[in-house]
């Protein structure tokens, strides 16, 4: 049995040189869990010793660390949040993850950790789940940005997404969880995958590899990203606060007709096209993406 080392935190060096960062000294990043009223737990990870001026809400399937790279490129205090059963946050009984409750757990945890940030940031699930945030809990989204995500995703947009999280629970090796994960992720780097796999996937005691996430739906094949429980336009046409889309250029996700139509609803919301990314653009693009940040934020 070959056993893979892991240290959540001695990574960041890949993080910034494969993406020539400028980072002279790497920021103090720190665990922290907030506990719900309901007794689960939601971990996050604290970059930066000030007030977070940034919460990050990663995708289906992904976990805070997602944003390693965003967060070390842009040099503030922020969270990122692992959403409710994913990354190191509780499961629930039920296994039901619908972004209205999802909405109001991260609430709680921004509430206590991040309760004057200047963003909230979303990507794919994470945004439906900081659109629904924004929606039910207005005092705590200033500026919201979705990356890769509108109220138009359908199940056939992220039929390459739901192919991938609804396959296999567990793995006789970690070569074989990261083929399979090469495979269904053209868009990113071998070593930026691995990293992710390491992050999101835990060795047993046999050798064996499995996700982290709770894939108890997956495994039944009912995995979706959906909307369909809510006029999800009406909402977005009807939040005060900034609204800013974040495209992968060649992502399936969103398309032109999507953008259409959030303009249709919010004239003022500002689009950006990153060119090259694919779904996770801050894993296939991620100083583009921060480039981005950086100018909401000054």
């Amino acid at each position: 049995m070959e056993h893979v080392p892991y240290d959540e935190f001695g990574l960041f060096h890949e993080n910034v040189d494969e993406f020539g960062l400028t980072v002279d000294v790497l920021p103090e990043v720190a665990r922290v869990e907030v506990t719900l009223a309901d007794g689960r737990t939601i971990s996050a990870l604290r970059w930066g010793s000030g007030a977070p001026v940034a919460v990050l809400l990663h995708g289906g399937g992904q976990n805070a660390h997602t944003w390693d790279t965003v967060a070390l490129a842009l040099g503030v205090p922020l969270v990122a949040i692992d959403l409710p059963g994913h990354g190191h946050s509780s499961w629930r009984e039920d296994g039901l993850y619908d972004v209205e409750s999802m909405a109001d757990d991260i609430a709680e945890v921004i509430a206590k950790l991040a309760p004057s940030a200047k963003l909230v940031v979303g990507m794919s699930l994470g945004g439906l789940t900081s659109m629904a945030l924004a929606d039910r809990h207005s005092s705590l989204v200033q500026t919201l940005v979705l990356v890769d995500i509108t109220p138009g995703v359908t199940p056939t947009k992220v039929k390459a997404v739901t192919d991938f999280i609804n396959g296999p629970q567990a793995f006789a090796s970690f070569d074989d969880l990261l083929q399979r994960t090469i495979e269904h992720n053209p868009t990113r780097s071998v070593s930026s995958l691995r990293r992710g796999i390491l992050h999101n996937a835990r060795q047993l005691e046999d050798g064996s590899w499995e996700w982290r996430y709770d894939r108890r739906k997956a495994r039944e094949g009912k995995h979706e990203v959906s909307t369909a429980t809510k006029d999800w336009w009406s909402v977005i046409g009807a939040l005060q606060c900034r609204l800013v889309l974040v495209r992968g250029g060649v992502s399936p996700v969103v398309d032109d007709d999507d953008v259409a139509e959030l303009c249709r609803r919010r004239s003022d919301a500002v689009v950006h096209v990153v060119a090259g990314a694919g779904h996770s653009v801050q894993g296939d693009q991620p100083v583009a993406l921060t480039a981005i940040l950086r100018d909401l934020l000054y």
